[in-house]
């Protein structure tokens, strides 16, 4: 039981939200439950500091920021927002390999009449397009293996100038969270399952920086975001990382 063990070790499962055949029904109402638990624990407030930092270092210019494993497009739409409030140019992609979530994420987009590209890909297995400010994602790198994180980890580096990765940090108070949050915010039974275990399968902060350092996103910083939540942080300041062979 994790609450008995504090979630020392990481227990990565299979969650729900990754089958291929899941019911396209509950895959979108599972993707509106997750809007509504990253708009209220702030996933785009997280990633847009830095981001914004980054578009008033290049004048003269839109910054062009990539979003991997977008889902439904919620992140991606938010920084739009908060860009167009902030009068900054931010040229907004996003890709995933799901069709179910990105004909969700445009339909949203067209919906919103938010300006933001999505893509089909698979990123662990195709290599990303190259020149992006800023590649980003949010709660991705929980589902991953330890040697498909670090895969991941340097495709983005070699693909932008910044990387920012913002995910779930395993904890005790993490896994309560995640429980009674899942419940409060969404009636998708995807989410409830997927939540909890989603934390269980987290990385610590110090475990995401080892990570980064092992994909060769040297100096990469890490750092605790309310709630139960950290920002993983790189900067290029020369050549990009070699891509080793994908996972």
């Amino acid at each position: 039981m994790p609450l008995l063990s504090g979630l020392r070790e990481r227990h990565l499962q299979p969650e729900w939200m990754d089958r291929p055949d899941l019911d396209e029904g509950r895959h979108r109402d599972a993707l509106c439950g997750l809007e509504r638990i990253n708009r209220w624990s702030g996933s785009a407030r997280i990633l847009w500091r830095p981001l914004a930092r980054l578009a008033a270092e290049t004048p003269g210019r839109a910054c062009r920021v990539l979003d991997v494993a977008t889902g439904g497009g919620d992140v991606p739409r938010a920084l739009g927002r908060r860009a167009r409030r902030a009068g900054l140019p931010l040229i907004l992609e996003g890709c995933d390999i799901s069709p179910v979530a990105l004909a969700h994420a445009r339909r949203r987009c067209a919906e919103e009449g938010m300006e933001v590209r999505f893509f089909q890909a698979d990123v662990l297995r195709e290599p990303l397009p190259t020149e992006y400010d800023a590649v980003i994602s949010s709660l991705f790198l929980h589902h991953l293996t330890e040697e498909q994180a670090i895969e991941l980890l340097r495709r983005m580096g070699a693909a932008g100038r910044v990387v920012l990765v913002n995910d779930l940090m395993r904890s005790r108070t993490g896994y309560l969270l995640a429980w009674v949050g899942t419940r409060l915010l969404s009636r998708s039974e995807v989410v409830h399952f997927d939540g909890p275990r989603s934390v269980e399968g987290a990385f610590t902060p110090e475990e995401a920086r080892q990570l980064a350092e092992a994909a060769g996103l040297a100096c990469a910083v890490v750092r605790r975001r309310w709630p139960c939540r950290y920002l993983l942080s790189w900067h290029r300041s020369e050549q990009p990382p070699t891509l080793g062979r994908p996972s």
